[in-house]
């Protein structure tokens, strides 16, 4: 016979945060898969197996496979190895926010870079497309030194709320 415990009002509850956070997520473009899964290991207090996540979350372990693939790459789940096995869990890293925004930030370097192949191919910025390559390039410039400077603060803040090592020890 199958296991027909029910779920506590608490597990409920945190299903509710999971699957909310996923759409809102989703609706900005994360892939939705990849959200739950992210969610879900988020409000665990120990690192999950895939197999856990799966059952948490009522899907494949296939599924799992493909989501923590994802979030590993950026740097929004870290993989450790289960002793004696051949699973992994999965944690998330001590600042998620911090290592998939402001450490992954080559991804303005390589707009940055390739636009700057495109002004020059277009004989710079005196021409109308020129310009608006010009334009791009020096947009992308801009972020990145605002989220380098958004990440410095952030670590003080961080340090300063009790949220993670502190930057003056």
């Amino acid at each position: 016979m199958a296991d027909e415990r029910r779920p506590t009002p608490h597990e409920e509850e945190v299903h509710l945060f999971v699957e909310r956070m996923a759409m809102a997520f989703a609706d900005v473009g994360f892939p939705r898969m990849a959200a739950r899964v992210l969610f879900a290991v988020m409000s665990a207090d120990e690192p999950l197996t895939a197999a856990e996540i799966g059952e948490r979350l009522g899907v494949s372990a296939a599924a799992v496979s493909g989501a923590v693939r994802y979030l590993t790459q950026f740097g929004m789940l870290v993989r450790e190895p289960v002793k004696g096995s051949r699973r992994d869990r999965y944690r998330m890293p001590d600042n998620p926010w911090y290592e998939a925004t402001i450490t992954k930030t080559g991804l303005y370097k390589n707009f940055i870079d390739i636009a700057t192949a495109g002004v020059d191919a277009l004989r710079g910025p005196a021409t109308p497309a020129g310009e608006r390559v010009a334009e791009m390039r020096d947009f992308f410039v801009f972020v990145q030194e605002e989220i380098d400077s958004l990440g410095e603060r952030w670590r003080a803040r961080r340090a300063a709320t009790g949220h993670g090592p502190r930057t003056d020890a």
